[in-house]
């Protein structure tokens, strides 16, 4: 069987050749090694995961392109034999209607003798046979090839008197053959099928009997799919597709093209090839084409059948898109399919290693709860061992603070034993004159008790009782300052505390330049303290006992600092903060070396020498401040000489005049 379609001489293009380099292999070496084969492993198991999506894919769309593609072409040969039987019986059964035209004695009598009364008995006679026969049209040609009859003799587009003599089918019978013929009409230009047969008369050809049949009906027998019937030279002469008419579907050599233009028989319409590409041969002769331009031009299966007499060609296109999106859809559940079916043996994989690993997860955690409960039981025990000796060690430590405590209270104490053994020749100096006047006093009273001189005794003995009142605040300082303190929460007037201090120190401060100064934190001015006056606001949070032993330690060593100078001064400045008191106890001495400044504060650390101190008093009056809630630093002031800072926390001032400190004796 012939093909459908003339292949293109153009040849394919040829396949790139690809050559893939080989990397060079190199020696892993490094300590994340199985990490990296864990990912190597992972990379494979999806690149052979997507080779085989992709393969499934590709054989599915391969065999479900097949199977359409062979039900098309069984369809379509179905089809184009049922269409092409239809065309047969039609055409034969007006195969013998001019063998039957010519051999009547009407046609043949016109033929030798067209006498006018011979021609309208034939013309009546062909449009009553034409009638009949439903053909288009009948009519009766002469040797000299000019019509003398025809079933449409009245009409408007009568053939009478038309030559035919350059009609194939003309040539045809008065040669003695059966003419076929399809064309245009020279006179109606309406396209149908010519059957022409020779007339005989007495065995000689004397003319030519022809019927004309009207095809188009064809056309639409089967336009579900395109349809096209070609002649012998490959010319689309009917199509279901009326842009595919007179279309040929291969080159026409010149000499086919001549014939065909001096046949009239496609009314000198232009013949242009019809743009068709085969991609595909399938069995059968059947092809797979592209017809139109472009990479989206449609696609059809052709299927093609001969007529046999006349040499016509049908050929019937059934669309291929159908069976393209079928392939794809097929595609498109098997990948989805694959994916699902990757999907669930992932999840049953990952279910299995949840369940391994609850598995273990248990084991271990009940190996693990089993070693806790003996941990435990262990870690009771020692605990309990432990609390024991805790318990023991809470018993020493509280013992040993009491001690601490008691320690630190009679350290205190003796400090203030040593400040007082100090302060003793001051103090003896004090009470000699006194007693001195004392007993001058006395003897003078006698002796004026002995003349009656009253008034000058009562002089005498007032002087006595002052000396005497002199004498008991001497002794009452003393024996305040050498009492025990009283509890923490005290509260002690600073101007008070300072009195008793200078007081005590008096002996000491003569020649001394001692300044008191109120400075206030919130604008920094100065103003002279006057101890004459209380101050109520100047309460420190503090007991009046301990405050007074810090402040005569911290003057104490500034008098012994500033000792030999000339003139020495020494400067006392309350700096008044909302909640804190700052005592600084600056002198104009040499200052304190660097190295004996970080162990100013340590116990039994002294610069004085032997006899003249313990090393206890900067160590107490830090610990004092500690207890109090405040703190005591110690530097070289800019301007030189050491600078004391005491700073302790201000104690609120109470309005009731029952509970005031400053309404209380000491």
């Amino acid at each position: 069987m012939k093909p459908v379609f003339a292949r293109s001489t153009s040849t394919p293009s040829a396949d790139e050749a690809r050559a893939d380099g080989a990397l060079p292999y190199a020696t892993i070496n490094d300590p994340h090694r199985s990490d990296i084969a864990n990912v190597t492993r992972r990379l494979l198991i999806l690149f052979a995961l997507v080779a085989g999506l992709v393969a499934a894919c590709g054989l599915t769309y391969s065999l479900a392109w097949q199977s359409g593609i062979d039900n098309l072409r069984r369809n379509a040969a179905v089809r184009v034999d049922r269409t092409t039987n239809v065309l047969k019986s039609t055409l034969e059964r007006y195969e013998s209607l001019p063998y039957l035209l010519a051999e009547h004695p009407i046609v043949q009598d016109v033929l030798v003798n067209p006498s006018p009364a011979n021609v309208a008995r034939a013309n009546l006679y062909l449009e009553d046979l034409n009638r009949h026969a439903r053909a288009t049209v009948t009519y009766i040609i002469p040797l000299d090839g000019y019509c003398v009859a025809a079933s449409n003799w009245h009409g408007p587009g009568s053939f009478i008197g038309a030559g035919y003599q350059f009609r194939p089918y003309f040539v045809d019978a008065v040669k003695g053959g059966v003419g076929r013929f399809f064309g245009i009409g020279t006179i109606s230009q309406a396209p149908g099928y010519y059957i022409s047969q020779p007339v005989r008369r007495e065995g000689k050809i004397v003319g030519v009997a022809v019927v004309k049949l009207d095809l188009e009906w064809f056309q639409g027998v089967d336009a579900s799919e395109p349809l096209v019937v070609t002649d012998d030279h490959g010319v689309i002469f009917l199509s279901s597709v009326p842009a595919w008419k007179y279309h040929t579907i291969r080159p026409l050599s010149g000499q086919v093209a001549d014939s065909i233009y001096q046949a009239r028989q496609y009314a000198q319409q232009p013949i242009a090839p019809l743009p068709v590409s085969i991609e595909r041969t399938l069995e059968g002769s059947a092809q797979i084409v592209r017809i139109g331009g472009g990479r989206y031009a449609p696609r059809y299966l052709a299927s093609r059948r001969g007529m046999g007499e006349p040499d016509w060609h049908l050929i019937t296109l059934s669309p291929v898109d159908p069976v393209d999106a079928d392939a794809r859809k097929a595609t498109i559940v098997t990948g989805f399919g694959y994916v699902s079916l990757v999907l669930l043996a992932f999840y049953w994989r990952m279910r299995r290693a949840r369940v391994r690993e609850v598995m273990r997860s248990r084991a271990l955690l009940q190996k693990a709860y089993a070693e806790l409960n003996q941990r435990v039981a262990e870690r009771t025990a020692d605990l309990s061992q432990a609390n024991e000796q805790l318990h023991k060690e809470v018993a020493e430590r509280t013992r040993a603070e009491q001690e601490l405590r008691a320690a630190h209270d009679e350290l205190i104490q003796a400090s203030k034993l040593a400040a007082l053994g100090q302060m003793a020749a001051g103090i003896t100096h004090e009470l000699n004159q006194p007693l001195a006047a004392l007993r001058g006093f006395s003897d003078n009273t006698r002796v004026l008790l002995e003349r009656g001189d009253q008034a000058s005794a009562r002089e005498n003995l007032e002087a006595i009782a002052a000396l005497t009142e002199r004498m008991g605040k001497i002794t009452n300082q003393l024996k305040l300052f050498v009492g025990r303190a009283r509890p923490r929460n005290a509260r002690a007037p600073v101007v008070r505390a300072l009195r008793n201090v200078v007081a005590l120190l008096q002996k000491r401060l003569q020649g001394v330049d001692l300044a008191l100064t109120l400075v206030d934190a919130a604008s920094g001015t100065r103003t002279p303290l006057s101890l004459a006056d209380d101050h109520p606001e100047l309460i420190a949070q503090c007991d009046d006992l301990r405050l007074e032993q810090v402040l005569i330690n911290l003057l104490g060593n500034a008098l012994d600092a500033t000792a030999g100078l000339s003139p020495p001064r020494i400067s006392i400045g309350i700096d008044i903060g909302d909640a804190s008191l700052s005592f600084a106890v600056s002198d104009n001495g040499p200052g304190i070396p660097d190295d004996v400044l970080p162990r100013l504060f340590e116990p039994f650390f002294t610069t004085k020498e032997m006899g003249q101190g313990l090393g206890l008093g900067l160590a107490i009056s830090s610990s004092i401040a500690r207890d109090c809630g405040g703190t005591l630093v110690a530097r070289n002031a800019p301007d030189g000489g050491a600078l004391f800072v005491l700073t302790l926390r201000r104690a609120r001032v109470q309005t009731s005049p029952t509970s005031d400190p400053l309404t209380t004796g000491s």
